[in-house]
């Protein structure tokens, strides 16, 4: 880092209006920063304040005997100001061996002058030279990021911005992507990365058990760690609510302004290159993958043609579990009624890419194919400690929260998602995805956004009896009565019949959900009886009546509502 751009207490005593001023104390702090000269003649001032400020005082305004001294130093040093300068007079004539201790202890510059200075001279000088040297950063710092992202428009786009990040702040630089090898500007001793790259790799542990760790994006602000005497800086590099990359800057003391500033647009400029080339990975990824849609088609059956297929990125992949997830989206197109097919590919592409990363993050490798408004999902189990099923429930958790702020092209999508049971090899996709269709037609009848084909129960069963003839003989046969009556009378026994049982017949928490007395249920539970016959809460009677429920939902999924 330019350190000419720093003002510090050491320069600030050889400015020419500091010639009589005598250093009495603190001299292990000269080196502290000054980002502003603040004038106090009242001792409450902590508000006043924002640390690393020349406070000038004559005590006009308080008396400065030896203990309102002291008090008044120990709060300076506490609002982390940079020095005190006093001016010796009739309202403070001598400093006593008390602050003169405490200065030297907290390395504070204590500076008197012995005569009548103009504070409003200095206050003019130091500000003049404070203003400009800020602007002379912002210069440089316009400068070094236009650099950066000049750099990596052409070849090791990222190392050299590493190296040019070095030189600019004279501090180690490590860059250590999720996926690949970490690198050090300059090279560090193989056991000294280690241990960095160990101490990193841990975690401080939660204070309380209901303390969970910040969930990290690419727009939070940098980290701080202390390691040994120095001082990590870790920045996440990424794009579209990903992360990709940490980018840390390591410093013998804590970083100045200048170099977050540095740190900011490297990290940046780094985002933008991997998003570049995560585009072009992506749209070869999207035109080699046109297969997947065969597959889960089930046009593509055979074990032989299926591994001529597999590139070598795809090697062993088919022995790995898998489970097909059916995306379904609204508004993918936002507001554009009709869209450019250049719109349409930037928009598949955009998606693809925030789908692939979130999967890739919860331990999937996707292969993914899009039709018309819907998504489909081959996501192949990489293993992992956590068991596959929560992770995918994570990842597709995320793409839920897409419109949060991902990407502004989709905070109006809709998503919903059904997913198929777990099977092992690919020539098993189509019927994963069967499943997942399946799972998707019932998600309005749940209410859910993501269902799990796992979680249809009797609904598995109910789907494959759907030939438009077998489920209809069955409702009437045992919901006949109560569905005629409640059309010609406008009653609700249908529906307070699946609130009663679905609640294993409380006769309390089925009023309370039904919003009704208890005497009204009692007449409706009545009139049941006598439309199905006293014993239709026998056990028989009762599994037939909650399946032929579930089947009179399959076919009409907005009748419950949220029942």
């Amino acid at each position: 880092m330019d350190t000419e751009l720093i003002l510090t207490v050491r320069e600030a005593l050889s400015r020419p209006l500091f010639g009589n001023a005598q250093l009495v104390a603190g001299e292990k702090g000269l080196g502290k920063q000054i980002r502003w000269v603040h004038i106090l003649e009242i001792t409450h001032f902590e508000e006043l304040i924002h640390g690393q400020e020349m406070i000038l005082t004559t005590g006009l305004g308080f008396n400065l005997d030896a203990d309102s001294s002291v008090t008044f130093m120990e709060k300076l040093i506490s609002q982390n100001a940079s020095c005190l300068c006093i001016e010796l007079g009739p309202y403070f004539e001598q400093v006593s061996p008390e602050l003169i201790e405490l200065a030297d202890n907290a390395a504070f510059p204590l500076i008197l002058f012995p005569s009548t200075v103009r504070y409003v001279d200095i206050t003019q000088d130091l500000h003049s030279l404070i203003i400009n040297r800020h602007h002379k950063m912002l210069q440089e710092l316009e400068s070094i990021s236009r650099e950066f992202y000049r750099l990596t428009l052409h070849s090791q786009g990222t190392a050299n911005v590493l190296k040019l990040l070095h030189r600019s702040t004279q501090n180690q630089i490590i860059y250590r992507p999720l996926q690949g090898q970490p690198h050090f500007f300059p090279v560090m001793p193989a056991l000294q990365q280690e241990a960095i790259l160990r101490f990193l790799d841990e975690r401080p542990s939660p204070s309380s058990i209901e303390e969970k760790p910040p969930q990290l994006k690419p727009t939070s602000a940098p980290e701080l760690r202390g390691y040994h005497d120095r001082t990590l800086v870790l920045k996440p590099v990424g794009a579209l609510e990903q992360i990709w990359a940490y980018l840390i800057m390591s410093c013998p003391r804590k970083p100045q302004e200048y170099e977050y500033l540095l740190l900011e647009s490297a990290s940046l400029s780094i985002a933008q290159e991997l998003l570049r080339t995560r585009y072009i990975e992506e749209r070869k990824l999207f035109s080699e993958n046109m297969w997947v849609d065969e597959l889960i088609s089930g046009r593509l059956t055979e074990d032989r043609q299926i591994k001529d297929l597999l590139g070598p990125d795809l090697k062993g992949m088919n022995e790995s579990s898998l489970r097909v997830c059916l995306i379904e989206i609204e508004n993918l197109y936002g507001n554009s009624e009709f869209p450019s097919e250049n719109e349409r590919e930037s928009t598949r592409l955009r998606l693809s890419l925030i789908v692939r990363s979130t999967f890739e993050k919860h331990g999937f490798r996707p292969l993914i194919t899009l039709k018309n408004n819907r998504l489909a999902i081959i996501a192949l189990d990489l293993k992992s400690k956590i068991p596959a099923k929560v992770r995918l429930a994570q990842a597709l958790e995320s793409l839920q929260d897409m419109n949060g702020g991902a990407d502004d092209r989709f905070k109006d999508l809709r998503l919903l998602t059904g997913v198929g049971r777990s099977h092992v090899q690919l020539k098993n996709a189509y019927s994963s995805y069967q499943e997942a269709l399946q799972a998707l037609s019932l998600s309005s009848t749940y209410g859910k956004s993501v269902l799990f084909y796992d979680e249809l129960g009797v609904f598995q069963l109910l789907l494959s009896l759907n030939d438009g003839k077998t489920l209809q003989t069955f409702i009437r046969h045992y919901l006949g009565p109560l569905i005629d009556h409640d059309k010609s009378k406008g009653s609700e026994l249908l529906l307070t019949l699946k609130v009663f049982l679905d609640h294993d017949g409380s006769k309390q928490i089925a009023a309370q959900k039904l919003f009704i007395v208890r005497q009204s249920l009692y007449y409706r539970l009545e009139k049941m009886a006598e439309l199905l016959g006293e014993d239709f809460m026998s056990v028989e009677n009762r599994i037939s009546i909650q399946v032929a429920l579930r089947a009179y939902q399959l076919l009409h999924p907005d009748y419950f509502g949220s029942a």
